[in-house]
């Protein structure tokens, strides 16, 4: 069984890392290299770097970051923020960054996909989904949640996953920062309908959360915020809480009677 990720995110605005809930209200939550460093030293599987507002502000990349999180991380990481043609990948990909994260320029350009996919590899591709539900189904924002598409959640997962995708960052802007649980109904339904991995984003406060998102949503990672940038718990809390509840979960060598489980595909 493959084991199941933990990932830290870390929204950048103005070079800090900050949090909101629900996509407003940002606070300060540190610098991001400092973070990194932390949680790379707590065995997360991966990190997420989002530019929250470079899509709605229109400003340039992120390459800097990706060089500096290169030199010093040993996990992989996921840069996101303005990317928004196939240059702007390469440029990411180049500074050593492991994967690019899209959402606006997906929905406005679906063809992204596909070309990123086939220039670089589905592995390098992550389509973010910021949803809202409304009513029965959920639909998908762009420009950092600020602009509502008409397009149903689960119809566009579908969709990035035919052109390519490697991967889905599901985030419920419902939950988002609620710390009151991820959305279990939308991260289950879209979990089950495609075959390539999904992390379940938006909502985590305490472990049982996370382990219903594994369990309840399907979720093949989770990905959370606040809870680690404020010191909660640490990633390594989670990991031994998971896999005491027979979850698998990469953990340091010392910590599984120095047989390493073998990290996701």
């Amino acid at each position: 069984m493959l084991t199941k990720r933990i990932i830290p995110c870390l929204d950048i605005k103005d070079g800090r890392v900050v949090k909101g809930v629900s996509f407003i209200g940002l606070r300060d939550a540190g610098d991001p290299l400092e973070l990194a460093q932390r949680y790379n030293d707590q065995s997360a599987d991966e990190l997420v770097f989002l530019d929250i507002t470079a899509s709605h502000e229109k400003r340039g990349l992120t390459v800097d970051l990706a060089a500096r999180l290169a030199r010093v991380l040993f996990i992989p990481f996921t840069i996101g923020g303005g990317i928004s043609r196939l240059e702007d990948i390469h440029q990411i990909v180049t500074a050593g960054a492991d994967k690019v994260s899209i959402n606006t320029a997906a929905v406005l350009n679906p063809e992204l996909i596909s070309q990123g996919a086939e220039r670089f590899g589905s592995q390098c591709i992550v389509v973010a989904m910021d949803v809202k539900r409304q009513g029965e189904h959920w639909e998908v924002f762009t420009h950092g949640g600020r602009r509502p598409t008409g397009i149903d959640a689960e119809q566009w997962a579908l969709e990035v996953e035919r052109r390519g995708a490697g991967e889905i960052l599901l985030t419920s802007m419902d939950q988002d920062g609620q710390l009151t649980g991820y959305d279990l109904e939308i991260t289950a339904r879209i979990s089950q309908s495609v075959s390539i991995p999904v992390i379940a984003s938006g909502g985590g406060g305490t472990i049982e959360h996370f382990y219903d998102a594994f369990t309840r949503g399907h979720a093949d990672a989770v990905l959370a915020a606040s809870v680690f940038h404020y010191g909660t718990f640490t990633v390594s809390d989670v990991k031994h809480a998971l896999r005491a509840k027979n979850l698998p979960m990469r953990l340091p060598p010392e910590s599984n009677n120095g047989q390493e489980l073998a990290p996701s595909g």
